[in-house]
Formats: C-alpha cells, sequence, structure tokens
C-alpha cells in the first residue's frame, strides 16, 4: 500500500524528489503519517476515495514537513552557534515579522501560534506540546487564524507581549526540543530590547541568557540529559550570566514587575549558588509565589511543588503537589523524584517508568528509564 501511494504522489512531489532525491524520506515519513491518520478517522468516518484521500493527506504532511525544514533553516543560517554579547549589529525584517503575524485582529493566543508556524519553523505538533493542547486543536487554531488575516492588510502591528511570549516560545523550543532555535530568540530579543525600553522586554533577554549560559552542560557526551544539581558549574558561561543578572537588576529596579523577570529572578538565584544544596529555596519558593499570582499557570505551580520540597522538606512538595492535576506534563517525574527523597523507592520507581512513557522527546524518555531502572536495581 506504501509503494502504490508513492507512486501516485502528483507530479510536483515526483518533481521535487527526483529519482532517490534527498526528500525521498521525508515523503517516506508523510505517507506513513497518513497510513496513521487513515487508522483513526476511517472506522468513524471512511472516505468515498481512499486512494485519493491518502494522497491528499500525505502531500499536506509533506509540505508542512518541508515547509518548517526550510523556514528553520533560514532562522539557523541568520547566526552563530552560541549568541554574542552587548547590541546586535545586523538588523534583519525578521522582527517585523513577528509583529506582522501579532495582527490586532487575532486573539494573543492564535497570535502566537501563527507566529511560530509561518516565521517560527515550528511544527504544528510543537507549538501544541507548548500550549498543552492536542494537536489537532492546534491545527484548528492556526487554521482560524490563517483565515482570519487573510483578507486583511498587515499595516497594524500586534502588541508587544504577544511577541514576547512567540520569543519564549521560540527560545523554549530551541533549547530543549528538536529544532535549536535558542540563539535565534536571544537575537531577535536583543534586537526588540534596542528599540523598546520595557522591564519585561529586559526580564525575558535576561532569563534567556541565563539559561542558555547552562547549555553546555546539560547533556552528556552521549548526548543523555544531565539534571541541573549534577551539572558541571564550571562549564557554565559566567559572562552571559553576569550579563542577564545585570540586565535583571535593571528591570527590577523599575518596579514593574511580569512573569518573564519572575523567572529570569528564579534563573538567577539557580545561576548564583555554588551547589544546589546552597541555593536559596526559600527565595526561589517566594518568587514562584509571585510568578502564580501572576499568571495562574499550572506548569508554575508544578514547579513550585518541586521548590517546596527543597525548601521544606519532600512531604511538603508532596502536599503542594497533591493540588494539581496529575495529567500536567512531568507530573509523574516530579512525583517520581519526590517519593524517591521521601523514601519511596518503589513508588519512584513506578512513577519514572510512568513519565518515561509519557517524556516528550527521547533524551527525556532515556533519562527517566534510567532513572527507573536505577531504584530497582536498589530494590
Amino acid at each position: 500500500m506504501q509503494v502504490a501511494l508513492l507512486g501516485r504522489l502528483p507530479p510536483r512531489v515526483v518533481g521535487i524528489l527526483g529519482p532517490g532525491g534527498p526528500d525521498v524520506a521525508a515523503a517516506e515519513d508523510a505517507v506513513q503519517d497518513a497510513l496513521v491518520e487513515a487508522v483513526r478517522v476511517w472506522p468513524a468516518d471512511p472516505p468515498r476515495d481512499p486512494k485519493g484521500w491518502l494522497v491528499t493527506v500525505a502531500w499536506r504532511r509533506f509540505l508542512d514537513a518541508t515547509r518548517a525544514d526550510a523556514a528553520r533553516r533560514r532562522r539557523e543560517d541568520l547566526v552563530d552557534e552560541e549568541p554574542a554579547s552587548g547590541p546586535t549589529p545586523a538588523v534583519d525584517d525578521t522582527l517585523q515579522l513577528y509583529f506582522l503575524c501579532a495582527h490586532p485582529s487575532l486573539t494573543p493566543s492564535s497570535a502566537v501560534a501563527l507566529t511560530l508556524r509561518a516565521v517560527g519553523g515550528l511544527t504544528t505538533r510543537q507549538i501544541a506540546q507548548a500550549y498543552l493542547v492536542p494537536e489537532a486543536t492546534m491545527a484548528q487554531r492556526i487554521s482560524r487564524a490563517k483565515r482570519t488575516v487573510s483578507g486583511v492588510r498587515f499595516d497594524q502591528p500586534g502588541d508587544v507581549a504577544t511577541v514576547l511570549r512567540v520569543l519564549y516560545l521560540v527560545f523554549n523550543e530551541g533549547y530543549s526540543g528538536d529544532v535549536d532555535l535558542a540563539a535565534e530568540a536571544i537575537r531577535l530579543t536583543r534586537q526588540l530590547a534596542t528599540v523598546i525600553d520595557h522591564p519585561e522586554v529586559a526580564g525575558l533577554l535576561a532569563l534567556m541568557l541565563i539559561h542558555h549560559a547552562r547549555r553546555a552542560s546539560r547533556t552528556a557526551p552521549d548526548g543523555s540529559l544531565v539534571p541541573l544539581a549534577e551539572q558541571d558549574r564550571g562549564r557554565w558561561d559566567t559572562e552571559s550570566i553576569a550579563e542577564g543578572i545585570g540586565i535583571l537588576q535593571t528591570a527590577l529596579a523599575r518596579d514593574r514587575l511580569g512573569e518573564f523577570q519572575a523567572q529570569a529572578a528564579i534563573a538567577a538565584l539557580h545561576a548564583d549558588a555554588p551547589t544546589t544544596e546552597e541555593t536559596d529555596w526559600v527565595q526561589i519558593v517566594e518568587w514562584y509565589d509571585e510568578l502564580t499570582r501572576l499568571t495562574g499557570n499550572p506548569v508554575v505551580r508544578l514547579n513550585r511543588a518541586v521548590a517546596v520540597g527543597e525548601a521544606d522538606g519532600p512531604r511538603a512538595g508532596l502536599a503542594a503537589l497533591a493540588a494539581l492535576d496529575d495529567s500536567l506534563p512531568r507530573h509523574a517525574a516530579v512525583a517520581a523524584y519526590l517519593h524517591e527523597r521521601d523514601g519511596g523507592l518503589a513508588t519512584a520507581a513506578r512513577l519514572y517508568a510512568e513519565a518515561a512513557h509519557k517524556a516528550p522527546n527521547l533524551a527525556e524518555r532515556d533519562h527517566l528509564t534510567r532513572q527507573a531502572a536505577r531504584l530497582n536495581a536498589r530494590r
């Protein structure tokens, strides 16, 4: 079935691929996606023309994949692997595109999704994971956003808050996901900071710099994840940390606290501590309280439970965790860590295995699987 479908791809796909061309793998992935989608959809709604349906879905998936890859390459070509400190010497129109996609006719959430897809080069699945919603829901949101702006003039740029949200999500995907966009997000945020004097712009830049300073220590030579407590702090980029803390202190002095400044303050407390044990966990909990007040974000409350566990003991952390929905991403991983610290090794091992099954990427899954195996070996 797969071979027959590849043979019926539209002529423009065949022209792109050529015999044994570099995009054959992408076409094969698109076919596989179409077959998986057929298994999901057909039992409830079988198409009148199954082959035509498969060809159409495969073609759309192929286009999505190639467009995302092209956008990613364009973004990566603009920067070196590491962002340079200080003002950005070169200016292009990428930041302007971010503002234009954040059109006033769109809701903030739709504008962010559209910008990430159209300019940031992220896939629908990556954006859905960032928003904690199903992929189908995000696909509908992006489609509605495209329809909304299809007939409007892009002469009314969006607001700063929406653009900051986009830059933050692009950085997160580049920092921890499959697409390296962290340096590009830093570059654009630096550029934004030179033209807009706003404490939250500064807060976001500080947050990015401090997180990015730990990048070299986050993975082992074999690609496995290294938790914060086990990272070699001698490999952290102290210049970037100092720059980020300086920018943050200036922003906080203006007494207009926002969520990015609060997040940067938490990152700064981690970066300033010589060891995990010497971290000021009490102050980190206080900053998480501020961040919860500002955002109401359940993921913030999940991270707060970890900090409470460090500041007041694992049982206090588990009590804070009990108030949260256990379907939250990484809930099982946090519960496993707190149970392990409380001496519940059997429960922790089971939860690590559960968290591994739900992990959003291979590196995290492997790390959690090893944690489960480590505890099982001790029992």
